[in-house]
């Protein structure tokens, strides 16, 4: 909360609705943000409560409260557990839970990544995006790198462009996959209607990227396949998407299957998707790492769950 503006209505501003004075008045906020202060009872006319439609007659006295939305305290240090797999002076490696956004965002403005790597690394604020060079969807799990510096920042950002940090992911997807192995290369971009969505876009057409996935079933169930994935390119929803227009959507997906999954299936409660593996050279030492994450306990679970049932 900032603090209080007070204010004198101009006479040149009589017969004026309140919201459109003070709209004049503090142009440095909207008037839709000056019209919710108003509703919220932060702006006070005369020392009483007001409508945003009220008249105004010039000389009445305005106090004015300006409320912080949530995206004003987004970039906070807040101290949340962070599953660290390695760490030095360059660079960070965790294990990301599922259930963690990456970024502050619409709905998420508060409890991220990045939230927690500025508790945890108070010269993250020197970096953009707290040092944060790619990223996970909120309910995948797995192995994220983070730079802790600039120049380790700028490095990883350019070996990522050049497809040079090894991803592998590790999924569950439906169906009975015709071949054990193979790779999608199809654009993808912002779907044309649901903006939620991403979607594979026909070859020319604006607004696609360049996306390739190289997949292989480990395990064919039944009704369902683990599939192991590496990413040559790191598009929005890459793997759900491209698994998809496969026609193997991921098991438990809410936006690309939905959570209603095909009879004879268990219940996931995300989409079933896991980064287990991450490889890279080092940005400063130049050192080649490589780092696994066992897949947590629902993603363990499961697994066990479709090879009991195959089984039974």
């Amino acid at each position: 909360m900032t603090q209080p503006r007070h204010l004198t209505i101009p006479p040149e501003h009589a017969g004026k609705r309140l919201d459109s004075s003070l709209a004049e008045l503090l142009p440095e906020f909207s008037r839709a943000r000056l019209q919710g202060w108003i509703e919220s009872g932060h702006v006070l006319l005369a020392g009483g409560a007001a409508t945003r439609k009220q008249k105004v007659w010039g000389g009445e006295s305005v106090r004015v409260t300006p409320e912080a939305l949530p995206e004003d305290n987004a970039y906070q240090p807040e101290d949340i557990e962070l599953n660290i797999v390695y760490e030095d002076e360059a660079i960070l490696v965790i294990d990301k839970p599922a259930g963690l956004v990456t970024h502050p965002g619409a709905g998420n403005w508060q409890g991220t990544l990045l939230n927690a790597l500025l508790h945890h690394l108070p010269l993250a604020n020197t970096i953009p995006r707290a040092g944060i060079v790619h990223r996970l969807d909120k309910d995948t799990s797995g192995l994220m790198v983070v730079a802790k510096t600039l120049e380790a920042q700028t490095q990883l950002v350019r070996d990522l462009q050049a497809r040079a940090v090894k991803r592998v992911y590790w999924a569950v997807a439906l169906g009975v996959f015709a071949r054990a192995e193979g790779s999608i290369d199809a654009a993808i971009g912002r779907h044309p209607t649901q903006r939620v969505k991403m979607a594979v876009l026909e070859e020319g057409k604006p607004g696609g990227k360049p996306a390739l996935t190289h997949w292989k079933v480990l395990k064919q169930f039944r009704r369902a396949a683990w599939v192991e994935c590496r990413l040559a390119s790191g598009r929005t929803h890459q793997i759900r998407v491209h698994l998809t227009h496969l026609g193997h959507p991921l098991l438990g997906d809410p936006v690309y299957r939905g959570r209603n999954q095909a009879p004879g299936l268990p219940t996931f409660q995300r989409q079933a998707l896991h980064a287990v593996r991450l490889g890279l050279t080092h940005p400063q030492s130049g050192e080649t790492l490589e780092w696994m994450a066992p897949p947590p306990a629902d993603f363990a679970d499961l697994l066990t769950t479709l090879e009991q049932a195959d089984a039974s």
